[in-house]
């Protein structure tokens, strides 16, 4: 198994400086990961790391907390292409999915997938704080969306992705929408065990030593 191929090697703590994004982009390079997953600010240094390598720029939007307004994620998305990102991590409006306005996250999506066009969106719903109907309810409005991915969580929350979670999300996803399993993958048997169950791409920050451990 390729697992390299399925990570996307993520810095996204608040102290990240540009010399640890610098780093994280050759760590990419040299492990030949799928993606890198970093704030917007650092898109246009990543991308001058990077050049020719293959490697692809993932960032987020309306992150951590997914709150803001639908125009304000959809401008950060546009801009964020104009940077040089390739894929981006969308973060959904949580109180309005657990208020039960399955209607307003469809739609926000739906706006942010518009935006962008052909690029990848991936939508990280935060299972930590769901239900699991309303995280069935949130994967239906992104698979109405068109959204390419759903994505477990931010690695903010309270807790990150779970075997359960993904096993729901997949059932959801059919074959019509990938996953994103992120937020607490720090073994290469738990990475294996995401991917025998369906998961196209990992989000973690210990991609180095889940491509370099030959064990748990």
């Amino acid at each position: 198994m390729q697992l390299n191929q399925y990570i996307d090697h993520t810095l996204l703590k608040p102290t990240a400086t540009p010399a640890d994004i610098q780093i994280l982009c050759e760590e990419a390079i040299e492990y030949q990961f799928f993606a890198i997953c970093i704030p917007p600010s650092y898109i246009q240094l990543a991308k001058s790391v990077l050049k020719t390598s293959g490697v692809k720029i993932a960032t987020v939007i309306g992150f951590p907390l997914g709150a803001m307004t639908t125009k304000a994620k959809a401008f950060e998305a546009k801009d964020a292409l104009t940077k040089g990102a390739d894929e981006i991590d969308m973060v959904i409006n949580i109180g309005m999915l657990k208020a039960g306005d399955t209607d307003y996250i469809e739609k926000e999506i739906g706006e942010i997938k518009e935006a962008i066009g052909s690029k990848i969106l991936k939508v990280i719903i935060e299972t930590c704080y769901l239900t699991d109907s309303e995280k069935e309810a949130a994967c239906r409005a992104a698979l109405n969306a068109k959204a390419d991915f759903v994505k477990t969580s931010t690695g903010f929350g309270t807790a990150g992705a779970t075997f359960d979670d993904v096993k729901l999300m997949k059932k959801i996803a059919s074959d019509k929408m990938q996953i994103k399993a992120s937020g607490g993958i720090r073994n290469r048997e738990t990475a294996v065990k995401y991917i025998d169950m369906g998961v196209s791409r990992l989000g973690t920050s210990s991609g180095i030593k889940l491509v370099t451990s030959k064990d748990n």
